[in-house]
This record gives C-alpha cells, structure tokens and sequence, in this order.
C-alpha cells in the first residue's frame, strides 16, 4: 500500500495505475478507481491543509482492505495548523494501513479518527504555548466492494456526484449550521452568518472528538469529491459537478477547481481530491461477512 501527499497527484488502480513519475501494472480486481489531488495555499504564506492516500497493492488488499483518501484543513494560524492537520492524515494512513483484514469500515474509520484526535492532542500539550489553540477538520472515505464510507469532523466536506449533480454526503461542524438545523437561521442565512466558519467540532481541540459517519451505495461512473473549505466557500455543489463533467481528466478538473477558487477569493488554502469509481464489486453479506452476488 502507498500514500501521497500534497501538492498535487493522480492515480488509478485496477488494471494500469498512474503515479507521479511512471505507471505500474496491477493485478485486476472488479472495483476499479482513479483519482487526482491538488493541494494550494492561495494568497496565503504556507498551506494548513494536507490530504493523502492508502492503495491496496493487490486484489487481495482490495478485497480485505480497500481504499482510502484523506484530507485534513489545519486551524489555528500562528498555533500549527499545519502540524494537526499532517498529524491527522498520517495518523490515518498508517492505521488503515495496519488494519486488520476485512474490518467493517464505518467502525474502522471513526475508531481512526478518535486516535487521530488523541494524537493531535498530545502534539498540541508537547508544544507549549506554541500549541494552544492548535486543531484541524478532518474528512475520510474508505472504499471496499461496492461502498464508500464516509466520516469526518469539522466542515471539510464530502460530495458524491452522480450524472451531473451533487450531493453532500457531510454536514458542516460550525455554529452556523448547528443554528441552521435548529431552525434558528435559515439556510440562506446561514451561508452568510458571521459564525459560517467557527467550527463546533475540530480535532485535537479536546480529548474526544465527535465523528460523524454514513455508509453509501457507489456506482460506475460516481465521483466522490473531498475538500477543504477554500473550495466549497468559493463555489457551490452544482458548479463543481459541472466542473467535472466538463473535465474527463480528473487532474484537469482538480486544477481547474482550485485555479477558480483562488481567482474568487484566495484568502485561504484550498485542497481538492477527486476519486472516480470505474467499477464496482456488488456485494452482499451474512452474518457480517460479504459473499458476491451474482
């Protein structure tokens, strides 16, 4: 299995998997993906956000594993946004990477992300006063057969795109939408409330994190979208499944959505990972274990 890490990538596994610098020939399983990544701090002086990967390197790893893809927006400026935000990531990718075979995937992911936090924590007191205030949003998605779960903390965001349209398969941590879901703002007046980007739930801000997790159904042709804030306040959902549509090469499209959101704003790092499904493993199970289904 590998990770990369920002500034930006593309893949793909199932057949010829493309890497930065060369291709590589893989055994073939039935549930095929490719992927890009772009990471850029904008008008900023250094980036806070970081994002990465896990790939099986063979159909038996993608049967008892899978895939992952993370992406993490470090907060705190001054106070190591950019130390929780890596923190996070790695201490994703290496526990995916040490997981036990076959793990359901929803209980995996919020248990990683819990040490995630631990982890973030504890580099946060190691620091001193230089680690106050230090935290970052997290945002996960595992893939396995035909699944993608999704788990996250914060308002990094994840979007599936199915034949041109978007869907939010995260709800924002911040008090904005909190209020929102109370019904004390609207929806309009949430995206415009001053609160808008004041999180309710980071990582490593306190010793337990509140994660949030959902299991979907993914097809042929699905796009999962995971990114930063930079992105989803420069641009709504609708547009960057337009983007990508508009786009078949899938590093095209990550530059394209990056490139946009820096000429709207700017003022923040933007991060983007987009994963295409080529095809799936339908599968079903039985007594917790999956069997194909014909």
């Amino acid at each position: 299995m590998t990770n990369h890490v920002p500034g930006s990538g593309v893949g793909r596994f199932g057949g010829d998997r493309a890497r930065p610098g060369g291709f590589r020939h893989t055994p073939q399983t039935s549930m095929k993906v490719e992927f890009a990544q772009v990471s850029d701090c904008g008008r900023r002086d250094h980036n806070e956000d970081y994002c990465g990967y896990v790939l099986p390197e063979t159909a038996v790893e993608a049967r008892t594993h899978g895939w992952l893809f993370a992406l993490a927006d470090g907060v705190g400026g001054q106070a190591q946004g950019e130390v929780a935000s890596r923190t996070a990531v790695e201490t994703l990718l290496a526990g995916f990477r040490e997981a036990k075979a076959g793990e359901p995937l929803e209980a995996l992911l919020t248990s990683l992300i819990q040490k995630a936090n631990t982890r973030v924590f504890e580099v946060a007191l190691g620091a001193g006063r230089s680690g106050a205030g230090m935290a970052t949003t997290v945002v996960a998605c595992a893939l396995r057969f035909d699944r993608a779960v999704v788990a996250h903390v914060g308002d990094s965001r994840c979007y599936l795109l199915r034949h041109g349209r978007a869907t939010a398969l995260t709800r924002d941590h911040t008090f904005a939408s909190e209020q929102a879901r109370l019904r004390l703002l609207t929806t309009k007046e949430a995206a415009r409330a001053s609160t808008r980007h004041l999180l309710s739930r980071s990582l490593g801000s306190e010793l337990f994190a509140g994660v949030e997790s959902s299991a979907h159904l993914v097809l042929a042709g699905d796009v999962l979208v995971l990114c930063s804030d930079g992105l989803h306040g420069a641009m709504e959902g609708p547009e960057i499944a337009d983007i990508v549509r508009k786009n078949g090469d899938l590093r095209n499209a990550a530059r394209h959505l990056v490139s946009l959101a820096n000429e709207r704003d700017g003022a923040d790092n933007t991060t983007v990972q987009l994963i295409r499904i080529l095809s799936v493993e339908r599968v079903g199970t039985y007594r917790g274990l999956p069997y194909k289904l014909r």
